[in-house]
């Protein structure tokens, strides 16, 4: 299929592997961050780590939207669904989000709340539409990707005269994220995460394009190469971020020319800017509150505000002490490093959200790496 397996080629990752191999540094170590979910389960669906040399190192960041979102919204979430007579429309990630108690949106559905799983924010409205009796929410989540269709939702429910529709609203930012980043102690005073550098999100760039990176690529002197999701795409960006750094350069670069443009999606853009405005300050699970990292629906479409219409509260909940989810999102830890990782911790029982997600780094690892891990820890003891 084109631009896919041209993008799989085997001698040609060979060939890349080898460039990378040549042109690293032996006398130092490299450490990049792919800061988005589809990147971290492509590096392990493919063993692209097994094809890097030993001091080049992936860390894995908080580019996951389903494991971000804190404990407290999910409980806001349950709550809504507790309403009776309300319908709530969720992505199908989000119903299986564990809560401090263990509850879960599928665990109140099974109780008898009316929680829909949705493929986009259109069905939502549809539903609204086939149910004017009942309220309907949608709870949006994601990144810049999947905010403008929710924008299209809430014109499109305006547009047809819907008094039954409103939006859970918790749509967070990249830009603001990777700042938040490498202003932590962790990454500047501590050293506890050494970054040299950051593969840049495929889809999310598609909509705000590259520019919005070059702010923190200049003022933390950190490069930044955007990607697509395919193999060859990040080894590709793993090696122009070699050169790089070896160069002693700070840019911001595009590998994913075939679908990312410098300015990004403007019509997305414009439309998103009508519909939402910056929320102040929003909790990250992992990261802690985050300044100007999320979009809250604008006062003019106030009359398709969950929060407004429902009065939801702001709930801050700790995560469970045994998960080490938050840490892996900062990248100072990795999923094996967690003690209920594929035991307590599994696909089927997900204690934290990175083992719900198809994009969380321990989903990735439990699907792709767990036995891989195993083995080179036994070769390393041995």
């Amino acid at each position: 299929m084109k631009y896919i397996d041209e993008f799989r080629d085997g001698d040609l990752a060979q060939k890349i592997a080898a460039n990378i191999a040549s042109e690293a540094d032996p006398q130092r170590n490299y450490h990049l961050m792919e800061f988005c979910g589809g990147h971290t389960h492509a590096i392990s669906r493919y063993g692209i780590v097994d094809l890097l040399p030993d001091n080049v190192y992936m860390i894995h960041g908080p580019g996951c939207p389903v494991c971000v979102l804190p404990v407290g919204r999910v409980e806001n979430a349950i709550q809504l669904a507790r309403i009776p007579g309300l319908i709530l429309c969720s992505y199908g990630d989000m119903l299986r989000i564990p809560t401090a108690n263990g509850m879960s949106l599928l665990k109140a559905k099974a109780q008898g709340a009316d929680v829909r799983m949705m493929y986009s924010s259109a069905d939502a409205v549809k539903i609204a539409q086939e149910n004017p009796q009942h309220q309907v929410v949608f709870f949006a989540i994601g990144f810049e990707t999947t905010t403008p269709p929710t924008a299209v939702a809430i014109k499109q429910a305006q547009a047809l005269g819907l008094n039954n529709f409103t939006v859970f609203c918790n749509h967070v930012l990249t830009p603001s994220a990777i700042s938040h980043i490498l202003q932590s102690p962790e990454v500047r005073q501590l050293g506890l995460v050494p970054l040299d550098g950051f593969i840049g999100p495929a889809h999310v760039s598609t909509v705000i394009g590259s520019q919005p990176y070059e702010y923190f690529a200049e003022e933390f002197q950190k490069p930044v190469v955007i990607a697509g999701f395919e193999p060859l795409d990040v080894m590709q960006a793993i090696l122009m971020l070699i050169r790089q750094i070896n160069e002693g350069r700070a840019e911001v670069e595009n590998e994913f020319t075939r679908a990312v443009l410098p300015t990004g999606n403007i019509k997305a853009q414009l439309l998103v800017a009508e519909v939402f405005e910056l929320r102040r300050t929003f909790e990250w699970r992992g990261l802690g509150l985050v300044p100007y990292s999320a979009l809250k629906i604008k006062s003019d479409y106030a009359d398709f505000d969950a929060e407004q219409r429902f009065q939801i509260p702001d709930i801050s909940i700790a995560d469970n002490k045994a998960c080490e989810c938050g840490a892996i999102l900062r990248g100072v830890k990795q999923p094996q490093d967690c003690k209920i990782f594929g035991t307590v911790c599994t696909p089927e029982n997900p204690i934290g959200s990175c083992m719900v997600s198809s994009e969380g780094a321990c989903a990735a690892y439990y699907s792709y790496g767990r036995f891989r891990e195993k083995r080179h820890a036994t070769m390393k003891e041995n």
